[in-house]
């Protein structure tokens, strides 16, 4: 009897371990922003169908001097931010706290980062290069990117990230240090801190609960 009730002690632990592994490998993460609920007829008949908000196509120039687009990130997971390269307040710690994240995923390809400058003025391509090489970049996988003032600023609304010229602010310009995750289909699905190292530690957590689900 004692055996019995050991066999089925061992049996109800194994389900549940079974079951809590079950269901951590299928996490998924939330889609950010506000959902449209359309209706639509598909084979005649009407459904109902969720558009989730999507970051829009765009068009920049990086430290290379390359123009990159929204094109060259299809089908890849990608951390954005908007930053500038002389800010004396939260963006030397939250690119600190970012290339944690690029270097534990340094050389996977279905991952990249990009970072806007919000400074259209000074930092041209070639003080971008300056800066990332001192920052500890090494390859394209991280992108540095500018452009005119509506663009970087019209986007970063798109990235829930607040950006404005101010020139009460430290270094003239003042922004959020948010570091946004970006799935295959341009859908946010995390944002986070990039001056709090938790929240960057809860980003790369994310990231890889973000891969699993394309693993699939």
């Amino acid at each position: 009897m004692n055996m019995l009730k050991n066999i089925l002690f061992t049996f109800a632990i194994s389900s549940v371990i079974a079951l809590s592994a079950c269901q951590s490998n299928t996490k998924k993460l939330p889609i950010i922003g506000d959902k449209d609920i359309v209706e639509k007829v598909v084979d005649g008949k009407k459904v109902i169908d969720t558009i989730y908000p999507k970051i829009p196509e765009f068009q920049f120039l990086n430290q290379d001097s390359v123009i990159i687009t929204h094109k060259d990130f299809d089908n890849k997971i990608y951390v954005a931010n908007f930053f500038f390269t002389h800010c004396p307040s939260i963006c030397p710690t939250m690119q600190r706290n970012l290339l944690k994240a690029y270097q534990k995923y340094k050389g996977n390809k279905g991952i990249s980062f990009l970072s806007h400058s919000i400074d259209f003025k000074h930092d041209q391509p070639h003080v971008l290069k300056e800066y990332a090489t001192k920052l500890g970049v090494d390859n394209d996988q991280w992108q540095f990117v500018t452009g005119s003032k509506s663009d970087i600023y019209g986007i970063s609304d798109k990235y829930l990230v607040f950006t404005k010229e101010d020139e009460n602010a430290p270094g003239g310009y003042d922004h959020s240090g948010y570091l946004v995750l970006i799935d295959h289909d341009k859908h946010i699905r995390g944002v986070y801190d990039g001056t709090n190292a938790e929240e960057v530690d809860k980003l790369i957590s994310d990231i890889e609960i973000l891969l699993s689900e394309y693993k699939k």
